[in-house]
């Protein structure tokens, strides 16, 4: 057995194959693991490297596969032959279009960072931070390296809390090597992010490549309200948990009461419509994405338990996880079981008009959580607040929220439709 022997026509008759019967059925065949290293690239589609050039061996004459026991996939074999024979090979690591959002953000929590005496480096979450930023807006993905170098450069001088310098190129460079960014418009490979420090800055002087995050990372950043405040949630609480993050959100523009909020969805919440009630599928997907934004309110509330009171009840990114959180469970309709009828309008956008309120007022020791919180039509809205009845509304409703809460993690437990007092 000679891997020096397998030429590239053989293997591209392996991804051949690979491609006639799919991925399992070609792992199955040929006896290989998933790739957990490396995976080669052809024509922008991806194959597992080793058990490639295992089959690729088998259509040698008179040579039969390669299990995998026989051979290494690693740098030094599998992957070296492949190099040689012109294909590029490249890490699973750095590969985001089949990755999964859950994925995308567990890549996030796991960055490598750099320590100090008093923490963990700030330079990638502040790089990530500004990206996420602009994905909120909408603004272009990619930018000029110049662009990027201005204004992470500014924010790593202005937010380096721990020491850093206005040295963006590091950052760049380990967010691109952990697969969340994108660099276009360079020749040869991208250098890694540690050793001389002459070395990043000679580069990008020299090659100034377009950049921004990573194409699903981007779009999930931009679509997802949820996602965004998972990826802003899981930075804060791992690097800035001595520190105080705010001012740093609040000029890369996340310190925002809309940063839960999706982008591009024709309603509020995921529950039924005029076009009837959800199924049980659908109420279960609701009622799993209504226990992670629970989550994450509770989350944000823990990691600024001792702050400032002021600090606490303002914070918007809490308030907006929150928000969205009742509107998701509301599925559009009044939560008042009272309701003396919901407006038919609705929003330029297509929302149904709903306020999300606090029964009990921040500033009266409420709670900013869902379990107290309520979807009300401008009629019960203003009943609740100016009305004659108001401290029995109040009443009601905030044990109406408390029970809107509960059922809202269970809804198998309901019939379709069932509404609380109704």
């Amino acid at each position: 057995m000679a891997l020096s022997d397998i030429g590239r026509a053989e293997v591209l008759r392996a991804v051949g194959e690979f491609d006639r019967i799919g991925r399992g059925a070609f792992l199955r065949r040929y006896g290989f693991q998933a790739s957990r290293a490396y995976l080669l690239k052809v024509e922008g589609r991806y194959y597992d490297s080793k058990a490639v050039v295992g089959a690729a061996h088998g259509f040698l004459a008179g040579q039969v596969p390669l299990a995998a026991s026989e051979f290494s996939g690693g740098r030094d074999h599998a992957v070296k032959l492949l190099g040689a024979l012109g294909f590029q090979v490249v890490s699973r690591q750095t590969v985001t279009d089949t990755a999964s959002p859950d994925e995308l953000i567990d890549r996030v929590a796991r960055l490598r960072v750099a320590h100090t005496e008093t923490g963990p480096r700030l330079y990638q979450p502040i790089t990530l931070l500004w990206a996420v930023g602009r994905a909120l807006r909408g603004e272009p993905r990619r930018v000029s390296w110049d662009e990027t170098s201005g204004a992470v450069g500014g924010l790593l001088e202005e937010f380096g809390l721990r020491g850093e310098r206005a040295r963006p190129g590091y950052p760049v460079l380990a967010l691109y090597h952990a697969g969340l960014w994108t660099l276009q418009g360079h020749e040869g490979p991208v250098p890694l992010a540690h050793g001389d420090a002459a070395v990043p800055r000679r580069w990008f002087a020299a090659q100034r490549p377009v950049g921004g995050l990573a194409r699903p990372l981007y779009d999930l950043m931009r679509t997802s309200g949820q996602a965004r405040v998972e990826v802003i949630q899981t930075l804060t609480e791992r690097f800035f948990e001595d520190l105080d993050e705010v001012p740093l959100l609040r000029a890369v523009g996340l310190y925002d009461e809309s940063v839960a909020d999706d982008r591009h969805a024709s309603t509020p919440s995921a529950g039924p419509t005029s076009a009837g009630a959800p199924s049980a599928g659908d109420q279960v997907a609701a009622a799993a994405r209504y226990e992670r934004l629970c989550t994450l309110v509770e989350r944000r509330e823990e990691s600024r338990r001792g702050r400032r009171r002021e600090s606490v009840s303002r914070d918007p990114i809490r308030s907006s996880s929150a928000r969205r959180a009742v509107l998701l469970r509301s599925a559009g309709q009044c939560e008042n079981p009272a309701c003396g009828g919901q407006p038919d309008d609705v929003t330029d956008s297509g929302d149904p008009l709903l306020e999300v309120d606090h029964v009990v007022e921040i500033a009266g020791e409420g709670r900013d959580h869902p379990s107290q919180m309520i979807a009300l039509c401008p009629n019960c809205h203003a009943v609740k607040t100016r009305g004659r009845s108001r401290h029995e509304v109040r009443a009601s409703l905030l044990q109406v929220a408390r029970e809107l809460h509960e059922r809202a993690y269970a809804p198998r437990d309901r019939k379709a439709g069932d509404r609380v007092g109704g």
